[in-house]
């Protein structure tokens, strides 16, 4: 299976792509999406749009995961960041992947094995979980493999194996 984990944003989101074969994943690519900033939001979810569509057609992932908002103070943020979230979750639709969306505390569960632990050991869990040299950067490509990660071990449960439905899924 190949996963699409996207960490969403407006400015940047993040992208991580894994590949589970026999419940072991591994990192094939990721990186960032980032738009100007200035530009009218209609540009900047247009341009999201489109590179989402070509990530899609490159790596054709079987599913995609992507963090569920969490509004902290900044609600204005937050809506630029939903907006760009629903660009996001649009072209998964409209390629047919299957969306799978989960909280920051059920990441940090499933990477860490801890849902209150904080970003550096997430990071540093995912690049020892991924046997990899140093984490992923930028930070929001590693918080997107992150994701990828959560639905790895997620999509591995016996629940999924027994022909349950995950809690998590938007389909």
């Amino acid at each position: 299976m190949r996963i699409l984990g996207i960490d969403p944003g407006i400015a940047t989101v993040g992208f991580g792509v894994l590949d589970l074969v026999r419940s072991k994943p591994s990192l094939v690519t990721c990186g960032v999406i980032t738009t100007p900033a200035g530009q009218a939001l209609s540009c900047r979810l247009d341009q999201i749009f489109r590179d989402m569509n070509e990530l899609i057609g490159s790596f054709s992932p079987d599913v995609m995961a992507v963090e569920e908002l969490f509004f902290n103070t900044n609600i204005t943020t937050g809506i630029a960041v939903a907006h760009g979230r629903g660009v996001i979750l649009l072209s998964a639709y409209r390629a047919g992947l299957p969306i799978f969306e989960y909280t920051p505390l059920q990441v940090k569960q499933a990477v860490v094995g801890y849902g209150r632990a904080e970003k550096h050991q997430v990071i540093d869990m995912t690049r020892r979980i991924l046997n990899m040299a140093a984490p992923p950067k930028p930070d929001d490509a590693a918080d997107a493999v992150a994701i990828a990660l959560c639905h790895a071990r997620s999509s591995t449960s016996l629940i999924a194996k027994q022909g349950g439905t995950s809690h998590c899924s938007t389909t």
